[in-house]
């Protein structure tokens, strides 16, 4: 049962990475009206930087499809710790009425991960 939960939170989570990365090449959801201007500054400057949202939605979409399959589930919890941690970061900072989702989503993802890690066992043993 724990595993079909898991199975279920895991492809809801990797479809909406996929989601928001998709986003940054195709832009068909539009931006929130209002958000914090110090969230506006960090876009635009983001935005500055040709090459930045691109890595950032090829990321997502690769982690979020990785994330689906139980078979590479454990690497895609990888890819996402370095995107969540900047997510997480950026709500603390500029838009705290973010957190909730934010840490529903590090919930699932630890989760994912320790339900995977003995497969992290190679990275850190001898």
């Amino acid at each position: 049962m724990k595993a079909k939960i898991l199975f279920v939170l895991c492809l809801l989570m990797g479809l909406m990475f996929m989601n928001a990365g998709l986003d940054k090449f195709l832009h068909y959801m539009p931006m929130p009206k209002e958000m914090p201007e110090k969230m506006m500054k960090a876009m635009a400057a983001f935005n500055e930087i040709g090459w930045l949202i691109p890595l950032v939605g090829f990321a997502e979409i690769l982690g979020g499809l990785l994330l689906i399959f139980k078979r590479t589930r454990a690497l895609g919890a990888v890819v996402l710790v370095p995107l969540l941690t900047g997510i997480l970061f950026a709500n603390i900072s500029m838009a705290p009425s973010g957190l909730p989702i934010v840490c529903i989503l590090i919930a699932i993802l630890i989760w994912a991960i320790a339900d995977n890690w003995k497969k992290y066992l190679p990275m850190v043993s001898k």
